[in-house]
Order: C-alpha cells, then structure tokens, then sequence
C-alpha cells in the first residue's frame, strides 16, 4: 500500500520513529503525546519583515514572494511590513515587486522550525540613476549572484538550496505595458516574478475597486424545523441546516445595492439569490430594481411531490422594478411591474404591474390611491424573498389538490386611503375593493379516509372559486414608549363569491375540505392585525411580534363549525452577544416562531391568509453576525 499523497514529512518521521523505539514509546505517559496536528504545526515557521525605499519610508503593496518547498505572496501593509506564515522549514527564495520601482535581487532566506526569519528590502524606483541595492538578507539569506563567502555557518547546502542560488535572474525588462504587466513577460523566462506582478495587479485592481466603499454585510448559520403539537418541538424529524448571506453598500450618495443568498440541503435542496438597488429618498426618482432566482430539488420519497416536480426541480426566476418621482411639492407618482417565470406552470410567464399616488394636503394629511393587477404562482411563497421573516429559501414541497393541475390566482386591487400624523402617532383610514379569479387554496395535513395524513412538510394548492370583495379598514400606529412601537389594524369585508372551484377541486374540497366551499351568499369578514417592536437597551435584546385573528378561518377538524375564529402568529427575538464582537461586527441568537403563511403585504388578497388549513409551526433558531 503506499504513502497517502497528503501525508507531511513531518508526520513520516514522527512514525518512524516510533516504529523505531517501540518500547521507549509504550513506557511514555500518554499524558505527555502531544497531537499530531500539534506537533506539525510546530514545525511550521514564518518569514516576518519590511519594505523601505532608499529615504527608509515605508512601501505599502509591495508584493513580496517566497519559493521553496512551497509558494507564498503576501503585500506589505502601511507600515511596510509583510508576514509569510506556515511555511514548512527549508531554504526559500524571496523576491520584492511594486510597480514603478526597479525589481531587487532576490535573497535565499533558511526558515526554521517554529521560528520567525526576519528580511527586509530596499527599493528604488524607476529612473533614478544609481544602481538598484542588493535586498539585505536576514537570518540565513545570501543574494543570488553575490560574491561566495567562506563562512557556511548559516548556510544551507541542501539539494533545493542549491538549486535556488543557481536560479537564473530574468533578463526582461522593466517597461510595462496596460495593466501594469512587463511588455515582453510572454516569454516566463521568470515565471514567479511574473506571478508575483499579476498578484499585484489584481490586489491594486481589488482595492482601487472597494477603497471607497463601506460594505455591509450579514451572515445567518440557521437551523429550522416544523411541528404542530407542542410535544411534537422536540421530536422534529425533519430539521434543516440553512446558510444565509447578505452584502450591500452604498452608491455615492445616490442609493444603495443589496446582495442576498440562502441555501439548505437534504431531502430538499434549494436555495435562492435575490440583488437590489433602491435610490436614497429625498431624490426626485426614488426608483429601485432588482431580481431573484430560487432552485428546488427534491430527493425525498413522497409520490405526490415526485410528481409534481418536472425533472425533479423546479425553477423560479423574478425581476422587478418601480420609480416613484415626484411632479410637484406634495404630490407623487409611483410606476412599476414584475416580471416572474415559474417552470412548473403551463403558462410559466407572470407579469404584475402596479401604480400609485401620494398626495400631501398640509404636514399632517395625506391622500393614496393604489391600483394594481397581481398574478400569484401557487406556491410563490416558497420562492420569493420575504419583505421581514427569517430569509430563508425553499423549505416545502407542494403539489396540486387535483388533476386539474395548477391555476394561476389573478387579483385586481383598487383603494384608496387617508392618513393624519401627529405626535409620532399615524391614523389610516381606506377603502378597498378586489376582483379574484382562482382564489387558491392551501392545505396541510391532509388526513384521507383511507390513508394516514400528509407529512406537514408537504401541501396541497387548490381553487375555491371567483369573488368580488369590497371592504374598509383602519389602522392606529403609535410609539408607546421610547424603545417600543405598536400598530393595530381592523378591517371588514364584504365578499361574493361569483363562481365556484373546477369540478375535480370541488369534489375534493367538498369530501376533506367541507368548509372551504363557499355558497351565493354574500359573506362578511372581520380581520384584527396587530403587531408590537421593542427594543431593551440594558440586556440589547430586539422583539418582534404580529398576530391576527379573523372570524373567517377554515377549522376542518369541527364539522358543525368550518369556519369560525382562529388567529395566525410570528414571534422573532434577537438577542445580542457583546461578547463576542469585535471591530465593527455584531453577533445576535436568533430564534422565530410562527404559523402565519403569508405576509400581510398590501394588495394582497382578504383571503389569502384565511384560506391556509392547518398551517404547522415553524421554528427558526440560529446565530447571527452583521458586520
């Protein structure tokens, strides 16, 4: 059998030589074995040092390259100085460039074990006219074309040393030609020097680019999992690792871009990518744009998800964007669509536009108007990136409650709204009115009688019909105190329902989902929204809550009941570790609770929320670091 490729000299002869003193090696203590990653590690060593010009200024990116028993680069910071760390013991030659300056000759520098080799150069830009000085060598270093000393103390006479005092200088040039590469390098006659100036020409080109930005970013490390009873939250069987990731920076002082990942895997890999950019306010375009694609993939075992799936995934790709612009003091105009491709429909194309108005009476009243005509995919809830719940990607599989296959929901809404502001307090007041068409349906649990309910990590999406739901509603946010901020919200809604679902939905409606069907009468739907923010400042810990509650819930499980009284949750705290920070990041615990499906965004549909049966818990838990 032989030597694993990756197995270190280091480590070879630590088992020869145990091999060698079998019995002096079982008398030792086991206390006293050091580990192996231990002792290779303390066989590394490190060359530390500076770069000066001829004044003894220090240079800044300076390219500094070690060749050896292995390759390394590093660039000199402010101060000049430069560290090439974990480089196994032997002779290394070391070579300075920085454009603009005459190239030095290089030195051999002999690193030892655990030990630090100090080297330093001098560097003399181009043009000047005395002669480029010879690098002054630290410990062990001998300039390639010096004169031989008698002294051999510190030198190496190893079979690599020798090769590496021996190793011709280039004889190229030092003009340049665009990207600060030598004009005649197509030769490599000196492949590390040339190595060595693209490094650099690549680190000048990064940090010209990122010099004057100021990057934001977050990174999520979550685990996330589903149940429905209590004594189900420690028994999750079907946990998730998720990976989330997120920079953006500003533009100037015109807006700001955002850039935004998350990934899992497991029965079901997904993930989604979603970049923005939004004009800062205050400007007379506050535009913003951006686009999304989001994978699912699923390799787990149910029969309805597999045939869901086309080819086992499903692709999802989205693009919008919207400009509000300003006509004169007070008033304002908003204009913008999206542009949505979803695979697994017949017609996989989706286009949404939407406009708006802003009308500003005096410094305390507002007049709105919003008219837009939304096309929802069933299922887009899984693909799309949230506006505020934990950014996650795809975590559920859905397939359709019939053979009818998937519909597409339309929603044309209109409304109209009223605001006074006062005293850090906001009053709204609107009137609404919708058009459906294929109002969708979304079902957990689905309990057959001739089979066992559906896992909670699967569900159904049907069609209950056609309505016209006109409505009011008026909302009350406030301050309540200097760390806390509040909001309540009711509504009431008047719905028709003009048509009814496809016969193969309704047959299946009317036998697992009684409740869902909906009669000629005209129906009436109160709706409570509330949510509270606070902040405590002496422990810095963040809590976010909304609930609402509607008299319109589907309640499968109470026949002489269907629909009644139910409410829908999302809690999130995120407690902060100042211990853990250090220069500008911060690191928070994260854990969310909640059973609400859909976001309550505007324009979107009454029934949207009300029409989710048996929603399981989610619970999200995790660490967080924003820097």
């Amino acid at each position: 059998m032989g030597i694993p490729g990756r197995l270190t000299i280091p480590a070879l002869g630590l088992c020869l030589l145990a091999a060698g003193s079998g019995s002096a090696f079982a008398q030792t203590p086991l206390r006293h074995l050091s580990p192996v990653t231990e002792l290779a590690a303390a066989s590394l060593g490190q060359i530390i040092g500076q770069v000066a010009d001829d004044a003894g200024n220090p240079l800044d990116g300076v390219v500094v390259s070690a060749l050896g028993s292995t390759t390394a680069f590093a660039v000199s910071d402010r101060l000049g100085q430069f560290s090439l760390r974990q480089l196994p013991p032997g002779p290394y030659l070391l070579r300075a460039h920085r454009q603009g300056y005459l190239s030095v000759r290089g030195s051999i520098v002999e690193v030892r074990p655990a030990g630090r080799t100090p080297s330093s150069f001098t560097l003399r830009r181009e043009g000047e006219p005395s002669v480029p000085r010879v690098a002054e060598a630290g410990m062990g270093a001998t300039a390639i074309g010096a004169a031989p000393t008698d002294s051999t103390d510190e030198r190496s006479e190893s079979d690599l040393a020798w090769r590496l005092r021996r190793l011709k200088r280039s004889i190229l040039r030092d003009t340049t030609m665009a990207g600060g590469l030598p004009a005649d390098e197509s030769s490599f006659a000196d492949p590390f020097e040339f190595l060595g100036r693209a490094f650099e020409t690549s680190a000048r080109a990064a940090g010209a680019l990122f010099a004057d930005i100021s990057l934001d970013g977050q990174v999520d490390l979550l685990t996330t999992g589903a149940f429905d009873s209590p004594a189900e939250l420690l028994q999750m069987d079907r946990t998730r690792s998720v990976a989330f990731f997120s920079v953006g920076s500003n533009v100037g002082d015109h807006g700001d871009w955002a850039v935004r990942a998350a990934m899992n895997q497991g029965d079901l890999d997904s993930w989604i990518v979603a970049g923005s950019y939004q004009a800062r306010a205050g400007s007379p375009h506050r535009y913003q744009a951006g686009m999304s694609y989001s994978l699912q993939r699923y390799w787990g075992g149910n029969a309805a998800a597999l045939a869901a799936v086309p080819d086992t995934a499903r692709n999802v790709g989205a693009v919008f964007a919207f400009d509000e612009w300003t006509i004169r003091p007070g008033l304002s105009i908003g204009v913008g669509a999206t542009y949505a491709h979803y695979d697994y429909l017949v017609e996989p194309s989706l286009f949404s536009p939407r406009v708006n108005a802003t009308y500003a009476l005096n410094a305390g009243w507002r007049v709105r108007g919003l008219a837009s005509r939304q096309l929802s995919a069933p299922g887009a809830q899984e693909f799309l990136p949230p506006t505020r719940a934990s950014w996650l990607p795809p975590q559920r599989t859905f397939s359709p409650l019939s053979r009818e296959g998937f519909r597409t929901q339309g929603l044309e809404h209109y409304e109209v709204g009223l605001e006074r502001i006062w005293n850090g307090a906001t009053l709204g007041v609107r009137a609404f009115h919708q058009n459906v068409d294929d109002q969708a349906i979304t079902m957990f649990g689905l309990r057959s009688p001739d089979g066992p309910p559906e896992a909670i990590g699967h569900y159904r999406v049907g069609t209950v019909g056609d309505a016209s739901i006109r409505g009011v509603g008026v909302t009350v946010t406030h301050a309540l105190a200097p760390h806390v901020r509040g909001s309540v919200g009711y509504s009431l809604a008047s719905a028709l329902w003009t048509d009814g679902p496809p016969p193969a939905d309704l047959a299946r409606l009317v036998r697992l989902v009684p409740g869902a069907v909906h009669g000629a009468e005209r129906e009436r739907v109160h709706d409570v929204t509330t949510s509270v923010e606070t902040e405590v400042p002496q422990t810095a810990t963040r809590m976010v809550l909304f609930y609402r509650v509607s008299n319109a819930f589907i309640r499968p499980d109470d026949p002489d009941r269907p629909r009644g009284l139910d409410g829908r949750f999302e809690l999130q705290v995120n407690q902060a570790l100042p211990f853990m920070s250090f220069l500008r990041s911060e690191w928070e615990m994260l854990l969310a609770v909640r059973n609400m499906f859909h976001e309550a965004m505007a324009g979107a549909s009454t029934y949207d929320e009300i029409l989710v049966v048996r929603p399981p818990k989610r619970i999200v838990g995790g660490l967080t670091v924003r820097f």
